[in-house]
Parts: C-alpha cells; structure tokens; sequence
C-alpha cells in the first residue's frame, strides 16, 4: 500500500487529484451561473410580457377616447330636441375623457418602468452568459491537464474562470 502511495506521489498523481477537484468546483460554478442566467432571462421575458400588457391596456383607453371625442364632436353639430340631456352627456363624456387622460399618463409611465426594467435583465442577463461561456471554456482547458499532465493549461483554466466568475459576480452589480 505505501509502495502505491510512493508511485503515484512520483508520477504526479496526487497533484491530479488537487486539479479533479478545481475542476468540480468550476463545474459547479457553471451550473450557479447557468441557473441565474436562466432566471435572469425568463425575468426578462415576463417582464416584457407585462409591459406589453400595459401598452395595450394604454392603447385601449386611448380608442375609447379618442371614440368618446368623435362622439362629442357628432353631438355638437347634430341639432338636438333636448339640449338640457346633450349637455349632461357632454359633461359625462368629459369626465370621461378627463379620467382617461389621467389613466393614461399612468399606464404609460407603468409600461415604461417595466420596459427599463426589461433591459436591466437583458443587461444582466449577458453578463451572466459571459460568465458561463468563460466558466465552462475553463472547465474544458482544465480537463486537458488531465490528458496532457501539462498544467499550462490547468492554470490558463483556472484564470479564464476567475475572470468568468468576476463578469458573473458583476451581473449583481447592474442597476
């Protein structure tokens, strides 16, 4: 048993099992950051869906309004038998109107915040594929090391991840 010991020492077996394990590590880090990558993307998404959302509820006010308009511009050139109901419509209509101009200031300043919130999320979003792509390219040159014995490449590896792990990291800065 020590004599097996003794050759994988020398035959750098054991400095093996040190790189095996940086290796998992990254592995594992590519899976974190693929994961909040994918929740950062379906953010995304669902927050474009909500601005959508907004925008045609913002488009249906402004047909009703914009209907409700030529309505009262019909009814002011019609001749009328009972001018005294006309001109509650009317006030009606304007109240109307006046509610939906308010809706809409608020519908469209809604819709906005959730389209900036949109390109936050695709602004993190890259981030954190950057950072996956770079991690998994490390987890890759990594491997070789095993192969080749060369640990050129283990540590080419290991600072391709660090940088992916820092352009990850930077994803929660974004604001």
């Amino acid at each position: 048993m020590q004599e097996f010991a003794k050759q994988m020492r020398e035959g750098g077996e054991e400095s093996l099992n040190t790189i095996s394990l940086a290796i998992a590590i990254l592995a594992v880090l590519v899976a974190i950051v693929t994961v909040l990558g994918h929740r950062t993307h379906t953010e995304a998404v669902l927050m474009q869906g909500s601005a959508s959302d907004e925008w045609n509820e913002y488009q249906a006010k402004k047909i009703r309004m914009e209907s409700l308009l030529v309505v009262m511009d019909q009814m002011a050139l019609q001749p009328t038998v009972d001018a005294k109901a006309s001109a509650a419509k009317l006030t009606e209509y304007k109240a109307h109107i006046a509610k939906w101009t308010v809706d809409l200031k608020e519908e469209q300043d809604t819709a906005n915040e959730y389209q900036n919130e949109v390109k936050l999320a695709e602004k993190k979003a890259v981030r954190f594929d950057l950072g996956e792509a770079l991690l998994e390219i490390s987890v890759v040159l990594s491997s070789i090391t095993l192969l080749t014995r060369r640990r050129t490449f283990f540590f080419g590896g290991l600072a391709l991840g660090v940088v992916g792990l820092v352009i990850a990291a930077s994803a929660l800065m974004v604001r």
